[in-house]
């Protein structure tokens, strides 16, 4: 089978078509500047790379683009459409209406935009994705896999704020978690790595640190907290939202600066983080370079969001009863060590050792910096969000 993963965002299109016989991917690529002038899409596959340049006014041209491109005879990956047998989108939020991966039905479709409000920056456009590729496609079963539904085994306790009830029951105010795509695949190939798949007593903290971060507390399998809160402003500082922070600082803002609530909560989402606390940038391979020459706010940021993921690695381990495992993921994760050991440094009552030269020394795939005396797994695990979404697509579309 051949799966086509498709990733919508608001001007953006990402994709790639994986063989599930091997689970590698033989075309990947994506389109920019969807409705802007000077779009373009830059594709891959069989070893060559190819940048096409076309006019996308809308997603249904987007895709029209790739599919032209997996099936071109110079740079495409496939003969003919009837090879693509089904398609997977990343949708981000699926409420409280779904806890699993769903075939991609006019009633279930129907349910997704009635979320918009809960993701209106990017719902929109993954339902846009959707009826794109059905327009297109109408006779191939699509998929949708959420990047809140790992989430959905948070615990009630976990979940509920302290407002009143009313405001949960009414609008459905709570935590709902992003990410869970990753943390889900990371979590899992861990428990793989470590010969605890069927282990329902199996705890670990997933760190998912990019320029969005969170981090989330799973055992057995099933997430039990995660950083990111009701939007994925909330958690931990990331390269420019807030993270987590006193909720009466909103109307203090807006009435020192003189904004509107939206202005507001935009300062928060874009002009915040390490970015705002820096002022160097939201990059922290900047903010290295920077505080290695003595920029005392670059290292200030650095210091701020390490400590934040430090703090919440110690209440997850308390809220798991204890950790055997410890994971770090995505663009920061799997690339700074020098974040990862400023997270684990003496961690050592908790019976955290992380080898030094490991950590600075990383080979492909998983790699273990954890010391041998360490009595708690410290792992470095590629994520591959694109892999979840093919292999719920398989299964459900078969």
């Amino acid at each position: 089978m051949k799966v086509l993963v498709i990733n919508a965002g608001s001007s953006s299109l990402k994709y790639q078509l994986i063989d599930m016989q091997t689970e590698s991917p033989i075309a990947k690529g994506g389109c920019e500047r969807i409705g802007l002038d000077g779009s373009f899409c830059k594709h891959k596959a069989n070893g060559k790379d190819v940048t096409i340049t076309s006019p996308m006014p809308t997603h249904k041209e987007a895709i029209q683009v790739v599919l032209d491109a997996l099936v071109d005879k110079e740079h495409g990956a496939i003969s003919s459409m009837d090879e693509i047998d089904a398609v997977g989108h990343r949708i981000v939020h699926s409420g409280e209406e779904f806890n699993d991966s769903v075939l991609l039905t006019d009633e279930t479709m129907a349910t997704i935009e009635s979320l918009s409000e809960l993701a209106p920056l990017h719902q929109p456009a993954n339902v846009i994705g959707v009826k794109a590729c059905k327009a297109i496609m109408p006779n191939v079963p699509m998929v949708g896999v959420f990047d809140t539904a790992f989430h959905s085994s948070m615990p009630e306790k976990a979940y509920i704020y302290g407002i009143p009830y009313e405001a949960y029951k009414d609008y459905k105010i709570r935590r709902y978690g992003f990410h869970g795509t990753s943390h889900r695949f990371v979590s899992g190939e861990a428990a793989k790595y470590l010969g605890r798949e069927d282990d329902k007593n199996f705890k670990v903290v997933t760190l998912h640190l990019g320029n969005g971060s969170s981090i989330s507390a799973v055992k057995g399998g099933k997430s039990l907290d995660t950083s990111m809160s009701f939007t994925p402003l909330g958690g931990v500082p990331m390269g420019t939202r807030s993270g987590d922070m006193d909720p009466a600082i909103v109307e203090f803002l807006a009435n020192k600066y003189g904004m509107t609530l939206a202005e507001t909560l935009n300062y928060l989402n874009k002009k915040s983080g390490v970015s705002g606390l820096s002022g160097v940038s939201s990059d922290f391979r900047d903010l290295r370079n920077a505080a290695a020459e003595g920029n005392h706010r670059a290292q200030l940021a650095l210091d701020v969001f390490t400590y934040s993921c430090r703090k919440y690695l110690g209440a997850y381990a308390a809220a798991l009863g204890g950790v055997d495992c410890i994971v770090f993921t995505a663009g920061i994760g799997e690339h700074d060590g020098g974040v990862r050991m400023s997270i684990v440094e003496d961690l050592e009552y908790m019976g955290v050792v992380v080898d030094k030269a490991k950590n600075d020394n990383l080979t492909d795939g998983i790699c273990e910096i954890s010391a041998k005396d360490s009595k708690v797994k410290v792992l470095v695990i590629p994520t591959n969000e694109e892999l979840v979404i093919a292999r719920d697509t398989q299964r459900l579309a078969k």
